[in-house]
């Protein structure tokens, strides 16, 4: 990567600019941070189950699915102020009074998201007085998990203005590193809480607390402490409740982002509520939950990936830097693709055996099911670059066409397919709709505006994509039959060596020259 420094040049107080880290220290510091995240996110999801599973029955662990994916789900209540606020905060990078007016931007959105936060707190009061949660989502045998839903609903809520407004100054300021470890911290002491709550009361709701409490704390502490302390023009914004006409301007302006938003967590989580709602078997409900953790972490490790690389992308867009914008972007995409497929190709082999261990196997195997989810992560993973960078350059009529047609997409072939197929339904669901819309309009749109080869640069990707996942899946199943039998030991050896075998097929890459021939190859 260049050894630049994020500010623009000209006239301008933006902070930390021209003694700011370079662009490979802030790269590598916010990969590394999205790395621990990432880990714990594993553990929440996946290491944390087995725990459940010894003091909860499936039935209640399905509740807590849905309980989480619904925590997930209300952060659409943003509305896309979050991707307006950062792309705002960006341009000010080359105003004069940057500082200045990024501080009274600040302040007039903290009071748009104040006021967002009570009208959709109160609506969700009424409408879950009205309309119960365990009810209409099946769960009227499990206790307390009205209370659970309300409860985890409203801390999502609360974190709105908490979390997301810091955390788009913190981003466009090159500071995304220091935002995610602070949210790292944050999410392992809600695991800690969680286990202390689960052994001592064993609730669903105790957990629930558990889970949103530490959440909050931390949110409080970045707005309250550290965002001022980082950012010391932030204290002198001034406290003036901004016009209605301009906070429903920033609605009308954020609308685009918004849509995107809500169809990305509509693709995480809907899916969970979804299948809760239409399949009546419980276990059913309880093996997608499973399943759909896996396509979401490969998910999830290609958003961090991306996300300190659409920080730097949108630098280079405010800018005008065409030439670095487009030698990152041809880069980041390959990265982001190999990363996609390593783990895809990694996990088709062996996932069936780790599932076995990670359930003790209580919940069933569905080898189409996981195929499914993880052949289609593989193959969007590009259009994930793409989508961040939509994010952070601002091109909100792009988005608002594709996401709002995806979500359309999505729904229709979710409410066709899961009542006849189930849990597979859903997932063909997904996929397809990722690969019609996002990949084939989104980022085709996006490569097409960057690059001067689009044309060659998908290619190279979809062959890298191929290439990677059919060599390491074949290895796996070699290891598989070399290596016969079942267990933790077993899945130990089994895994390790397939790492040896993947490191001996990229050792050429540690060849410096090796691996600058194929970096000047990639189409730009």
């Amino acid at each position: 990567m260049i050894e630049t420094s994020i500010g623009a040049p000209g006239n301008n107080d933006a902070g930390a600019s021209a003694a700011g880290p370079s662009r490979a220290r802030r790269l590598f510091g916010g990969w590394s941070a999205n790395l621990v995240l990432m880990l714990l996110g594993i553990s929440q999801q996946v290491l944390l189950v087995p725990v459940f599973l010894h003091f909860w029955s499936s039935d209640l662990l399905a509740a807590w699915l849905a309980v989480y994916a619904a925590f997930n789900l209300v952060i659409v209540a943003d509305a896309g102020l979050h991707a307006r606020a950062l792309n705002r905060f960006l341009a000010f990078k080359a105003c004069v009074d940057c500082d200045g007016r990024t501080a009274r931007y600040y302040d007039a959105m903290l009071w748009v998201y104040c006021g967002l936060v009570a009208v959709l707190g109160a609506l969700l009061l009424i409408g879950a007085y009205l309309l119960p949660p365990a009810g209409l989502f099946g769960f009227g045998a499990t206790a307390h998990f009205d209370a659970a839903f309300v409860l985890i609903s409203l801390g999502s809520l609360l974190l709105l203005p908490l979390a997301n407004l810091p955390s788009a100054l913190y981003r466009a300021r090159g500071d995304y590193g220091r935002m995610v470890w602070l949210q790292s911290g944050g999410m392992l002491a809600s695991q800690l809480v969680q286990l202390v709550a689960i052994v001592l009361n064993g609730g669903l709701l105790a957990v629930s607390i558990a889970y949103v409490s530490v959440q909050l704390l931390l949110a409080i502490y970045l707005i309250a402490v550290d965002a001022p302390r980082l950012y010391p023009f932030l204290r002198r914004g001034g406290r003036r409740r901004p016009s209605w006409r301009w906070s429903l301007g920033q609605f009308r302006r954020a609308f685009p982002f918004g849509v995107a938003g809500a169809t990305e967590l509509a693709l995480v989580n809907a899916p969970v509520l979804l299948v809760s709602a239409f399949v009546s078997e419980r276990m059913a409900v309880a093996q997608w939950g499973l399943t759909r953790v896996i396509a979401g972490l490969v998910r999830t490790l290609c958003v961090q990936a991306t996300l300190p690389l659409a920080a730097e992308l949108g630098h280079d867009h405010a800018i005008g830097d065409k030439a670095r914008l487009r030698d990152l972007y041809a880069r980041g995409s390959v990265l982001v693709t190999l990363l996609a497929s390593v783990t895809v190709a990694a996990l088709l082999p062996f996932w069936p055996d780790f599932f076995a261990l990670w359930t003790h196997g209580s919940v069933a195997y569905d080898p189409l099911l996981v195929i499914t989810l993880l052949i289609g992560s593989s193959a969007v993973a590009p259009s994930i670059l793409a989508l961040s960078f939509a994010y952070y350059s601002g091109r909100g009529e792009l988005l608002v066409r594709t996401k709002g047609l995806q979500l359309v997409v999505f729904l229709g072939l979710s409410l066709s397919l899961i009542p006849t197929m189930g849990p597979l339904g859903a997932a063909i669901a997904i996929v397809a709709s990722d690969l019609l819309v996002q990949f084939g309009l989104l980022t085709l749109g996006i490569v097409g505006g960057v690059l001067r080869h689009p044309r060659r640069h998908i290619a190279l990707l979809a062959v890298i994509s191929v290439l990677v996942v059919v060599s390491g899946w074949g290895m796996g199943a070699v290891i598989r039959w070399l290596v016969p039998g079942s267990g933790a030991v077993h899945f130990v050896i089994e895994c390790a060596l397939w790492s040896i075998a993947a490191a001996l097929v990229a050792s050429p890459l540690a060849i410096k020259r090796f691996r600058d021939a194929l970096i000047a190859a990639i189409p730009r």
